[in-house]
């Protein structure tokens, strides 16, 4: 029997399964778990199932001298030093294509919510001081006939992109390569210059880190909203929350945060951002295939099979 971690309760349909082959740790952690939480542990462990706030670094993958997989529990891996890991000949598996439509239709409730003031509305309503109808009250905007510009045209990317046309919206991205003749590719520049509401679905790399800077913000079109389900470092909020405070764009639904589970408490005062805390996955189907997947690799690594959802560089 081997060791596995699993460093916080999961529901699956497998986890019964993985407890009567291999001896099974479960922690009870949300808080991000750093280098020290892992170096300490990790030696005796044959497999790991992590969150995406717990990070993997090349010092725990070298304590980990029986470590044959490192599980995450989520599509992005930017939590792990699976490059490091792979030299070391340990597999890195995360949970593709399961969670796709549930982050889609989040992007799309925050498109919704923001633009059309839910949020704001609710507050209002729930505070008594709803007297009437007013044709002034609450007014946001019609998506028919709007941009929706895309960055990252990947399984996310390309679900919400689909789903424009149900709104009438016409759709650009950009991204590293160009992804078919469905939509219309155009470079990162014009798209900020074009889109009403645009829409971030990148990987978090040394490449996309801060990929909203001060120079592309000052290109984005006025008026215009963001959405964030991906990854917060991607934009530089500081740049973000000077953007809303100058009334550049006209506001912004984000899941994600730079500083994550940290928030820039500047963010609270605007009326106009609409704020969820990470879940985007947040369905107990998608939780569940998610769960199932991050196990069922472990098994496999374990029994001398290939996982199947491996990270390939």
């Amino acid at each position: 029997m081997a060791n596995v971690l699993i460093t916080f309760p999961i529901f699956s349909n497998y986890l019964k399964k993985i407890k009567e082959k291999h001896n099974v740790e479960i922690l009870n952690y949300s808080k991000p778990l750093g280098e020290e939480f892992f170096i300490k542990r990790i030696k005796k462990y044959d497999g790991i199932i992590i969150l995406l706030s717990h990070k993997i670094t090349k010092n725990v993958i070298d304590e980990g001298r029986n470590l044959k997989i490192i599980s995450n529990y989520a599509v992005g891996y930017d939590n792990i030093d699976y490059e490091y890991a792979l030299k070391k000949g340990i597999y890195v598996t995360n949970t593709p294509d399961v969670l796709t439509e549930a982050t889609a239709n989040l992007t799309w409730a925050l498109i919704l919510t923001v633009t059309r003031r839910i949020v704001e509305g609710d507050k209002f309503t729930r505070k008594g001081r709803f007297k009437g109808w007013k044709p002034d009250l609450f007014l946001g905007i019609d998506l028919e006939g709007k941009t929706l510009g895309i960055l990252g045209l990947g399984r996310i990317g390309m679900a919400v992109a689909k789903k424009a046309s149900s709104f009438g919206m016409k759709v650009i991205y950009y991204d590293i390569k160009k992804r078919g003749r469905k939509f219309n590719y155009f470079e990162l520049e014009k798209v900020l210059k074009l889109s009403d509401i645009l829409s971030i679905h990148l990987p978090l790399t040394k490449d996309t880190y801060h990929l909203l800077n001060k120079e592309r913000f000052n290109l984005i079109k006025k008026g215009a909203y963001i959405i964030n389900t991906s990854r917060g470092e991607i934009i530089d909020e500081n740049i973000l929350i000077k953007a809303l405070e100058e009334k550049r764009i006209a506001g912004a639904g984000l899941d994600v945060y730079e500083g994550e589970p940290n928030i820039n408490k500047k963010l609270f005062k605007f009326k106009n951002v609409v704020l969820t805390p990470h879940i985007g996955s947040a369905t107990v189907e998608t939780r569940t295939k998610m769960a199932d997947l991050a196990i069922l690799n472990v098994l496999n690594v374990l029994e001398g099979k290939e996982p199947l959802t491996k990270i390939i560089p």
